[in-house]
């Protein structure tokens, strides 16, 4: 690796952080949030849907201008519209603003994560070796960091107001930093001007897509509900609900940094199963104690178990031997990362017409199901089992 892809991947790695900063920052104070707006779990989950919409809608575009603009250059735009998104949030009077906050900071949080991750598997392939799963660690790191001051705000009785301004500051500034050190992208497959920006998904991503889309979902329900699930349905304080992403986010921490070892010892195939199987048991174990001791040590083995699946997925896609890398992560997107925002929303629907427990039962299901299916992701996966 040159010099300049080394200081390309630190410089990706930290953009990594600043994104998991900036969406823990609002995973963190959704109760307060929530509480603030007099919202039921069903009003919750519809409005977190905005995410979901912001998201879709940016996936397809967002992979069109990656093969047109480049990766680097898109992750600076979605940056912004992300980062500057996250006050508004704060401000907003009632449920439906609300929603249409969330669906700009969707928009803006869809098309970064494709377009760092379009960047990050350029690194890779620079490097020739597997780097993604240290990205999301930093990803990870930054969701940890931000859990954490999430935590502290609540305690000190912080508005969310000034804690995303001051988030945001930080990371507008980090980005404009930053951009420079990111590298052009000198994939071979190019992207055919005449290919329409709304196209279904190439039907070779489909098996990605379903591994991705539980994997996701799951994910996706730790970020949105490990809070609001010890807050409401195991009725602990604020700060202590808070520390349910922040464990969980530490786990992810844990694994996403030791993935890349694991990859090169048992194989993308071996450890997505392996981890799998980790997340749907302990949830599973956790949720049948159901307290509030027993759901923090299960969030750890699903934090351990969900870290690496979805960036192997990622890395498959971005590896595509004929489709152009933003089509193709898009594509992948499209059919899993949508399940990382519009899963919570849906399980919010079930949990009000059922319990918040159902939650839990589903997203085992799901990371199970994942790892009986991880042998799709060696199909197009660069790196496997080299020792």
């Amino acid at each position: 690796m040159t010099p300049a892809d080394r200081r390309a991947r630190w410089a990706i790695s930290a953009i990594f952080l600043a994104n998991g900063l900036t969406l823990s920052a609002w995973i963190s104070r959704v109760p307060t949030i929530v509480s603030e707006l007099g919202m039921n779990t069903g009003s919750t989950g519809t409005v977190m849907m905005g995410m979901a919409l912001g998201a879709f809608v940016s996936f397809p575009i967002t992979g069109r201008l990656i093969d047109t603009l480049g990766s680097a250059r898109m992750t600076m735009i979605y940056g912004l519209v992300f980062f500057l998104a996250l006050p508004l949030i704060a401000i907003m009077p009632n449920a439906v603003m609300l929603m249409l906050a969330l669906m700009l900071f969707g928009f803006g949080n869809g098309g970064m994560d494709l377009a760092m991750n379009a960047q990050g598997i350029e690194i890779e392939a620079r490097a020739g070796r597997s780097i993604i799963n240290s990205l999301h660690g930093f990803f990870s790191l930054g969701g940890f960091l931000g859990a954490g001051i999430g935590a502290f705000m609540a305690w000190q009785s912080i508005t969310p107001l000034p804690h995303f301004i001051v988030v945001t500051v930080i990371n507008v500034v980090l980005i404009a930093v930053l951009q420079r050190y990111l590298v052009p992208d000198l994939t071979s497959n190019k992207r055919d001007a005449s290919t329409p920006i709304f196209t279904f998904p190439h039907r070779s991503l489909w098996m990605l897509g379903v591994i991705a889309l539980c994997t996701a979902v799951g994910e996706g329900a730790m970020n949105s509900w490990s809070a609001l699930y010890l807050n409401k349905h195991l009725q602990t304080s604020d700060d202590i609900a808070a520390l349910g992403y922040a464990t969980f986010s530490l786990a992810m921490l844990t694994g996403r940094f030791t993935g890349d070892w694991f990859v090169r010892h048992w194989g993308s195939g071996k450890l997505i199963r392996r981890s799998g199987s980790l997340a749907a048991i302990g949830l599973g174990i956790a949720t049948l104690i159901d307290q509030p001791w027993s759901m923090l040590t299960g969030f750890v083995f699903v934090g351990l178990g969900l870290s690496v699946i979805y960036p192997l997925v990622f890395s498959a896609a971005g590896n595509h031997p004929t489709l152009p890398r933003g089509q193709a992560v898009a594509g992948t997107a499209t059919v899993g990362y949508t399940g990382f925002l519009a899963g919570p929303p849906i399980l919010g629907w079930v949990a009000q017409a059922t319990s918040m427990r159902s939650i839990m039962v589903i997203v085992m299901l799901l990371c199970a199901t994942a790892a009986v299916l991880a042998p799709a992701t060696e199909k197009f996966q660069k790196f496997t089992r080299t020792v």
